[in-house]
């Protein structure tokens, strides 16, 4: 992991990530075409990533609601596009999983134009947080969207995830190589940030990313 001291977040930053998911956190709908999102009235930022990455348990461990996301050992529950009120200053967007879901193909299909119209079409959308598992680095997939995004110019940020499933050692490789992977990439934000929904590792870090972003 980085050195604390070497990261660009500010106590004041910290802060501000805790005040803002200290409030209300709300599920607003779940929209299954472009015609049924919300109107773009505040910034919005969505959690991308393959099925099973652990997209909800972190919105779960973000805004400390337990049952807000609907987590799952099923990869691919996730089949809409899941809307969240962050006391009315940001929209957080949890998007389906790819790379594999026990779905017919017709489904997988539209999902993924549904996800690919959304992220790039959305004006109000600020940044894609894009969750990989630690415990198998970035895959095929995952490099097929960063690619999307770089020619969109849409920034997306490396959250790495269940980082408490590997040794200091084998994270230590893993967050290394990621770096490396996005130092090129001329979408890819900078900073990586690497979490635990179940031991609340890096969460303060993410909250204070995400508080950047929302109105103030």
């Amino acid at each position: 992991m980085p050195d604390e001291e070497t990261s660009p977040l500010t106590k004041r930053d910290l802060e501000a990530g805790r005040l803002l998911f200290a409030r209300d956190v709300i599920f607003m709908l779940s929209a299954v075409s472009l015609e049924t999102l919300p109107p773009a009235r505040l910034p919005e930022i969505c959690f991308a990533g393959r099925s099973n990455v652990g997209k909800s348990s972190l919105i779960n461990a973000l805004t400390n609601r337990k049952g807000l996301a609907r987590a799952s050992n099923t990869p691919g529950r996730t089949r809409e596009l899941n809307y969240f009120n962050v006391d009315e200053r940001l929209f957080v967007v949890d998007l389906p999983g790819y790379g594999y879901a026990k779905a017919s193909k017709s489904d997988i299909a539209r999902w993924t134009k549904l996800t690919r119209q959304f992220l790039f079409g959305r004006a109000s959308l600020r940044r894609v947080f894009l969750l990989i598992d630690s415990r198998h680095g970035i895959k095929d997939s995952d490099l097929e969207l960063m690619g999307m995004l770089d020619e969109t110019a849409v920034t997306y940020q490396i959250v790495l995830t269940k980082m408490d499933k590997l040794k200091k050692g084998e994270f230590e490789k893993v967050f290394l190589k990621t770096q490396k992977c996005i130092a090129k990439r001329p979408a890819a934000f900078p900073e990586i940030i690497s979490t635990s929904s179940e031991k609340k590792d890096g969460l303060a870090e993410l909250r204070a990313e995400i508080a950047t972003l929302a109105l103030p």
